[in-house]
């Protein structure tokens, strides 16, 4: 290495860098809907030169004949593609549109797009880098932004109704990070969603840090004790650093009332009890065929009361106890707060009370 620091690679002109994405008219990614499905920038509209298909015809091409044959077949493709958008979706823009074009690298597809785009007199700028320079900027803002934040970590024993209490707290005012709800998942063994599939894992992860960097660093961001793993998803490791060790708040509430929630959340179950039973094939490692079974016959009889009890006081909260007790160490200091019914309004109140009562110890 000579002691001569190396010049940065100069911008290209209509270019800009991540800092400047999201202060566009709209930011179009004309990636693939695969790789756009995969994650892209928050409120980016898909606007693909090469749909799925043919990007895998081209790359084929590129492959087995030549770079020059797979270019000059790309191009046609992309030109059609590109007049097909500006027919359908960017007709009506107005003259003074600014969008911001990426592709994957900042390359060829945005690029093209670009050059149509600033020949029609719109000031269109191209992303530098593209996709990869943001996902590289996501990852390196998840590992700090958590450092800039108060967290205050909401447990509580399944059915407690501690994702309600967020939204409640959201409600009045409060900076709130529903990680169960980027996540499309409530976190348990039954907690799939059934009408919201989980997004992929670099799709949620831009999801957080797009909460995140939405936040002020002058109060406090409410939390629920999440693990690592939220379904299929894994919790960013830095956040997950912070919420651990951050004070805990804790919901309580009688079991009566924790039934009366969960049979709210899970109603999709009470409609099929088939469905359930199957999931509930998943605790046979942990509580034997003899009590899962058990547990089905009430399913199938109809016996949700009997069974939601059932489940929590056997399985869900000797578990969630056992993780809590290793995972948040502050929540034996926590102050607790306990939901006296599984109305809305109980919820709101107690939100509102709880963050009266903070602010005025403040």
């Amino acid at each position: 290495m000579s002691g001569v620091e190396a010049e940065p690679p100069r911008r290209r002109e209509g270019s800009v860098g991540i800092e400047e994405a999201l202060a566009f008219d709209e930011i179009i990614d004309t990636r693939s809907p695969a790789e756009f499905a995969e994650d892209h920038i928050p409120g980016a509209v898909n606007l693909p030169v090469l749909d799925n298909e043919e990007r895998a015809r081209i790359g084929t091409l590129h492959k087995q004949v030549s770079a020059f044959e797979a270019k000059k077949a790309g191009a046609a493709l992309v030109s059609r593609n590109i007049a097909r958008h500006l027919e359908t979706v960017l007709a009506d823009r107005p003259r003074n549109y600014r969008p911001l074009v990426y592709c994957w690298r900042g390359g060829n597809r945005s690029g093209a797009f670009t050059t149509v785009l600033r020949a029609i007199g719109w000031n269109a700028c191209q992303l530098e880098g593209g996709y990869k320079a943001y996902r590289r900027h996501v990852i390196a803002e998840l590992a700090s932004l958590p450092e800039r934040h108060q967290f205050r970590v909401v447990c509580g024993p399944t059915g407690v109704g501690k994702s309600r209490f967020l939204k409640a707290l959201a409600e009045c005012g409060a900076q709130v990070l529903d990680l169960e709800d980027l996540a499309a998942h409530m976190g348990s063994v039954l907690g799939a969603y059934p009408d919201r599939p989980q997004p992929p894992q670099k799709l949620f992860e831009t999801r957080v840090w797009h909460a995140l960097r939405g936040f002020t660093a002058d109060k406090p961001v409410f939390v629920e004790s999440e693990s690592k793993k939220i379904g299929n998803l894994h919790t960013p490791e830095p956040l997950l650093a912070r919420m651990r060790a951050a004070p805990c708040l804790r919901l309580r509430a009688d079991i009566p009332v924790r039934v009366t929630l969960l049979k709210e959340e899970y109603a999709h179950f009470l409609a099929d009890a088939e469905a359930l039973n199957r999931q509930l094939d998943c605790l046979l490692p942990l509580l034997g065929r003899e009590r899962v079974e058990a547990w089905k016959a009430q399913a199938r009889a109809g016996q949700w009361d009997e069974l939601v009890a059932d489940l929590l006081i056997h399985h869900y909260d000797p578990a969630y106890a056992r993780s809590l007790e290793r995972n948040y160490s502050l929540t034996a200091e926590a102050e607790t707060l306990t939901l006296p019914c599984a109305d809305t309004d109980s919820l709101r109140t107690l939100a509102g009370e709880y963050l009266a009562l903070t602010h005025n110890k403040r």
